[in-house]
């Protein structure tokens, strides 16, 4: 690739357009080709944000995600196609944004960010696009992003809704500043099980592509210190303030967190069984074989059980099952397993069952994803 302070005839008219802006220009392209960004996540959010940077012409663009394209990702992360199904999703990236524009270089990272490699792997570039779905990893490129010094261009989705923000700017809040603690697990589910428009994650990600922009040329009014709300339903953008909170473990004026910690202890996941016993998939399997096996029940969407099913013996999905519990009336006394896909919902729902009287309601640890993996993989892992 050239040199940083020569952009060639090539590049010149590729990025004609943008080099006609005079907040950009020749210089500011030349900012952009030095710079690096990291993305993390290829999904919903990092599929935008990664294919307008390389585009933009950002001359290093890091990847980072551990996992393979699935048929379900195609609705929404549109780095992917279906011929790249089982492709590791850094490569199916890195293959898309090459061929978008060979002038820049794209690192992939493989793996899973996690408290051992994030603070090497974030360090390495000059901003981090959060392109991440769990508050695990939310809270971890957080603090790797504060204790390092890089920005982060936040982005979240939830079925019609964003939220868009740059955290650890200098001076500026953090993540903590204003999500000192996590939620409940549980408490507000993933987009598997709440759902999302695919085309949400495209308005968000672009969005965040354009505050690292901005970021990398020092132009504009960046978000730092103010949320921005996308509701598409409404059709509407809000911004909020949001504020450095001096108390703030991370950013604050006496810091408490002055190294990576354990972050799925730390959003209550780590061994997180509740008060709801939980089942295995093979364990499941061994006790349908008898007689008199417990009953299932299905807490999935019914569009669900269509997708893959383990042959439930009642499909109630979990939004109808306060309403429904009499139709299990029969079976107070007896096992019930519930499941959904990963065992969340279930877990959920059998808490529901065992609060209502049925004592021996469980939660098939893992769900659907679980049966598929240990008992029958014809059973689609959606």
């Amino acid at each position: 690739m050239p040199g940083t302070d020569t952009l060639t005839p090539a590049e010149l008219q590729q990025y004609h357009r943008q080099l006609s802006l005079k907040e950009v220009g020749l210089a500011g392209q030349h900012k952009l080709k030095g710079a690096s960004v990291l993305v993390v996540g290829a999904g919903g959010l990092g599929s935008p944000m990664a294919l307008y940077l390389a585009a933009a012409g950002v001359g290093r663009l890091g990847l980072v995600d551990a996992d393979t394209v699935e048929v379900t990702n195609l609705h929404r992360q549109v780095l992917h196609s279906a011929p790249d199904l089982g492709k590791r999703k850094v490569t199916s990236a890195r293959e898309k944004l090459t061929a978008l524009n060979p002038n820049i270089t794209v690192e992939t990272h493989p793996v899973r960010l996690d408290s051992d490699n994030a603070l090497e792997v974030i360090g390495r570039y000059d901003v981090v696009a959060d392109g991440t779905d769990n508050f695990p990893a939310r809270y971890l490129t957080n603090d790797a992003c504060v204790l390092t010094g890089v920005p982060c261009v936040y982005g979240s989705i939830y079925q019609f809704e964003g939220q868009v923000s740059v955290f650890g700017a200098p001076g500026g809040p953090c993540y903590r500043c204003l999500y000192p603690v996590p939620p409940p697990p549980g408490l507000v589910p993933s987009c598997a099980e709440g759902g999302v428009l695919g085309v949400l994650p495209g308005i968000v990600g672009c969005l965040q592509a354009t505050e690292v922009i901005k970021w990398l040329l020092g132009i504009g009014t960046s978000l730092a210190g103010r949320m921005l709300v996308v509701d598409t339903l409404g059709m509407t953008f809000q911004t909020l303030t949001v504020r450095r909170a001096p108390t703030c473990a991370a950013c604050g004026d006496a810091p408490a967190i002055t190294r990576l910690i354990d972050y799925e202890e730390f959003c209550g996941l780590a061994n997180d069984t509740g008060t709801v016993p939980l089942i295995t998939a093979q364990e499941l399997y061994a006790l349908r074989q008898s007689a008199q096996g417990p009953l299932v029940l299905d807490v999935r969407h019914r569009f669900e059980a269509d997708i893959a099913s383990l042959g439930a013996d009642m499909v109630i999905p979990l939004p109808e099952l306060g309403q429904r519990l009499a139709e299990l009336d029969s079976c107070r006394d007896n096992p019930i397993v519930v499941h959904c896909r990963s065992g969340v919902r279930s877990r959920t729902a059998a808490q529901l069952l065992r609060d209502a009287g049925f004592s021996k309601a469980v939660s098939l640890d893992g769900g659907i994803l679980a049966w598929s993996r240990m008992v029958d993989s014809s059973v689609p892992a959606y």
